[in-house]
């Protein structure tokens, strides 16, 4: 049965059963939220993994969109769909349910893949536009606890992925479910049949203002996210920045900073865009990044392919070169990267997936040193290659060349990051000897026992070429300077 609320008797009720706590407790006000602090844990981990997988997986077709293009008349998932399963009327994305099985999907191997990728925390989507719950929930039926699968998907991940030693989070895409299937209403289809009206409604229209009773469920979904799972990181879309919508984000953030104070653990807000402001909750930058340091953590969430977050069969897959050089500009600049596969609707990982994230996995345990629990240096770096800055610029970056170094820090170390193997050796010229940045006393490969010939010269610090390097894409030099 579905729940609904007032904000105001769900604040008041909050208040009340909580007042004993003696932590200072987060009030619905951006003043308190400002008041937010990034947890050390998230600023350490530096590299997650998100899983878009749900009943879109089924027919595989276009991206996690098909849900909605397939009511798009006049589109290519439109066409497809009709030649395929048959006209929408008779057949709907509903149909789908059925046919999602998640017949081979085990949790405890998605978790040890991620464990090997070098990831440090998780992110499935509980729920993305589409409205099919990936949880076992009260609010809807439309959920894979009872439907397709039958197995609280997301319950058995959280348990796989802390019995591995990994953080937690999760994802709702729910707000946009308002807008999503409206396609649907503009022909005959399933989705103007009263039957499935709490499935793929409201499908208004994208400028119109979700109702309270709407924005009530919202809440009250996210609500039951945290308090039957506890992630520690939840993950929001980008149209919860809606005005009206203002309210209903504080409400949820005071709800969620609160029972991270309960639990002794920090939590994470991840936003795009302009739905908090700054200092409230972490910015997320959807396939793309920024160009130069940012003093308040940050997050950009990318995908190992360039078409589509769910899985279809003719992904054009990025290369690990691609995917481990924008880790290390990314950690450069004071980022994580959250990096999304797509699964099988089987509950495989498909193999190119699994060899990108192990190629990630090999890097890092040679050169981890230099990404996890490290922090900005003075600048970011050095290079002729131009980053792409802000959103979806994924397909737009130039790839990085041996000349291209990336700076880290931690303790008394300083890391230089080389983005391609050297050929004839690496010159850092912001470590010139007539620089202020310091005197350099040792350099050292991570990873290789071979000796380091070097010098610091006015052009900048010189370091030989070795006969070989430790892996086959970037190389991290741990540079101190004399004291």
């Amino acid at each position: 049965m579905k729940i609904k609320i007032s904000i105001i008797l769900f604040l008041r009720l909050f208040f009340l059963s909580h007042n004993a706590i003696a932590q200072e407790r987060y009030q619905a006000s951006w003043e308190s939220l400002k008041n937010y602090q990034c947890p050390e844990w998230f600023r350490d981990a530096k590299f997650g993994i998100f899983i878009h997988w749900g009943l879109y997986s089924v027919p595989a077709y276009g991206s996690e969109w098909y849900p909605r293009q397939m009511y798009q008349q006049g589109s290519d998932e439109f066409r497809h769909h009709v030649a395929t399963y048959g006209a929408q009327k008779q057949f709907g994305y509903k149909d789908f349910i059925p046919m999602f099985k998640a017949e081979k999907f085990d949790a405890d191997q998605w978790a040890d893949l991620f464990r090997r990728s070098g990831a440090r925390y998780v992110v499935p989507v509980a729920e993305h536009h589409d409205g099919f719950a990936m949880y076992k929930t009260a609010l809807s039926k439309w959920n894979a606890a009872e439907m397709g699968p039958k197995r609280d998907i997301i319950g058995e991940l959280a348990k796989a992925v802390r019995k591995n030693g990994l953080i937690f989070g999760l994802s709702s895409h729910r707000i946009e479910h308002w807008w999503f299937m409206n396609g649907g209403r503009r022909f005959d289809s399933d989705v103007n049949d009263p039957k499935y009206a709490d499935f793929y409604g409201p499908a208004r229209e994208e400028n119109e203002t979700p109702s309270p009773e709407y924005m009530n469920d919202w809440l009250m979904r996210c609500v039951e996210l945290v308090d039957q799972y506890k992630p520690q990181l939840f993950w929001f879309d980008w149209w919860i920045e809606q005005p009206a919508m203002d309210p209903y984000r504080k409400s949820f953030a005071s709800y969620y900073y609160n029972k991270g104070i309960e639990w002794n653990k920090g939590v994470v807000i991840n936003y795009k865009n302009s739905s908090f402001p700054d200092g409230s909750a972490i910015l997320d930058i959807e396939r793309g990044k920024l160009t130069g340091i940012r003093q308040l953590p940050w997050q950009t969430d990318d995908a190992v392919g360039f078409r589509s977050w769910g899985f279809i069969p003719n992904e054009q897959y990025k290369s690990a070169q691609y995917l481990i050089t924008n880790l290390v500009d990314i950690v450069s600049k004071n980022g994580n990267l959250l990096l999304n596969i797509g699964p099988r609707s089987d509950g495989t990982i498909p193999e190119e997936q699994q060899k990108l994230l192990l190629s990630m996995g090999d890097w890092l345990s040679v050169n981890g040193e230099a990404i996890y629990g490290t922090r900005p240096w003075k600048i970011f770096g050095e290079g002729p290659t131009e980053v792409v800055g802000g959103s979806f610029g994924d397909s737009k970056m130039k790839p990085f060349t041996d000349r291209d170094i990336r700076f880290t820090s931690k303790g008394d170390s300083l890391y230089a990051i080389v983005l391609d193997i050297p050929k004839k050796g690496s010159l850092i010229t912001t470590l010139s000897s007539v620089s202020s940045n310091g005197k350099v006393e040792s350099v050292e490969l991570l990873g290789s026992q071979e000796k380091i010939a070097w010098s610091q010269k006015a052009e900048g610090l010189f370091i030989k070429p070795l006969q070989q390097y430790p892996t086959a894409h970037a190389i991290v030099y741990r540079i101190r300077f004399r004291k």
